[in-house]
């Protein structure tokens, strides 16, 4: 099946709940920046790209909130009682100043704290975010009805932009994995963890596309279990060979040689290479310099943070004990028990092997050769 992580549907933001999966495949829908920052909190949506552009909608979105709330002080006749107000691509036929002047502005400028406010560690997130508001910046002075329109459509593109870097990495990384090469990769890095291709899982999807017979390991990725929910889901629906472990597997895989090569994608990369990845990532990369195991990074640019000089600067973000203590209405931790529950780590660039980006691969990273990539 094809996987729609987000999609524009009915003039709103439809979202698949990801805290569900695999046993209920739902859409939720979303229609303003707070209720859109609400689904990144709650990990309806999760994933670096698929913050990113759930964010651009969330702005988008707050524009058309905005446009379509009663004008005040009505800059041009009112409109009629009871007169709609189409919402959507033409957002004909009112063709006043929706929500002008300062409140508009004010309105605006809440979606976007809202939305910055709801993770800390994806740097999409604010990628995104930044992208969007110049775009807002560009058109400031035109009427609520075009700044919302103009806010929608760069939010569609961040999508299709989205799945267009996804399907580049996919075929360069492709090109490091062998035929027949069996692949553990930690979290979930797939369609759902962007617009719909994926960064390490769209690595495999690419080598399948061309030809090659690979096989995924996933681990189940504690304490959310996005490999044994969502990868091993999105993997058995592609049809390719996945084989589901604990976590504490990873280092008996691959004594036995059972793994050729690890694929993950990443949160945040420091401008020195370190990478930011969900909690557990950088044991797999210490394990796999310990049996000389190629350790790869799918990561767009976007991910790439040149503004944080090492992986020691990245905010790491810090969740619920509830996801610790059990699985939804299921505890297994004793009552009382003190539990940390970081969500991500940061594994240092010199176990990285190389970065899979929309510009090729990047081996054995470093500050000077990421510098380079964006002059």
């Amino acid at each position: 099946m094809k996987i729609e992580t987000l999609r524009w549907a009915h003039n709103k933001l439809e979202m698949i709940d990801q805290r569900i999966l695999p046993a209920t495949f739902e859409y939720l829908s979303y229609d303003s920046a707070a209720s859109v920052a609400e689904g990144i909190r709650s990990m309806v949506v999760r994933g670096a790209p698929a913050i990113g552009v759930a964010a651009a909608y969330g702005v988008a979105l707050e524009a058309l909130r905005l446009f379509a709330s009663k004008p005040i002080p009505p800059l041009t006749p009112p409109l009629k009682e009871g007169e709609p107000i189409a919402i959507g691509i033409s957002l004909a036929p009112f063709q006043g100043e929706g929500w002008g002047g300062d409140g508009f502005k004010t309105g605006m400028e809440t979606g976007f704290t809202v939305l910055s406010q709801s993770r800390p560690t994806a740097v999409n997130l604010f990628w995104a975010l930044q992208r969007m508001r110049k775009v807002w910046e560009s058109v400031a002075n035109q009427t609520p009805q075009q700044i919302a329109t103009r806010l929608l459509d760069e939010a569609h593109e961040i999508l299709a932009e989205d799945i267009r870097i996804n399907r580049t990495m996919g075929a360069f990384g492709a090109e490091l994995l062998a035929d027949g090469a069996r692949v553990l990769t930690h979290c979930n890095a797939g369609a759902l963890a962007t617009a719909g291709w994926g960064t390490a899982l769209g690595v495999f999807r690419s080598a399948v596309e061309a030809g090659k017979k690979i096989s995924v390991i996933a681990d189940e990725t504690r304490p959310f279990l996005q490999g044994a929910r969502l990868t091993a889901w999105e993997m058995v629906q592609e049809k390719i060979p996945v084989t589901l472990i604990t976590d504490n597997m990873s280092g008996y895989m691959m004594a036995q040689g059972e793994v050729d090569a690890v694929v993950v994608g990443t949160d945040r990369v420091a401008a020195n290479g370190d990478v930011a990845n969900k909690i557990g990532t950088y044991m797999v990369a210490v394990l796999a310099r310990r049996h000389n195991i190629p350790f790869y990074v799918a990561c767009p640019l976007s991910t790439i943070d040149m503004n944080i000089a090492t992986g020691t600067d990245i905010p790491i973000e810090e969740r619920s004990a509830d996801e610790v203590k059990g699985f939804r209405d299921t505890h297994w931790a004793a009552e009382g028990v003190k539990i940390r529950n970081p969500s991500f780590d940061v594994t240092p660039a010199e176990l990285v092997t190389g970065l899979i980006t929309e510009k090729g691969i990047i081996l054995q990273p470093d500050a000077k050769k990421l510098r380079k990539l964006f002059d």
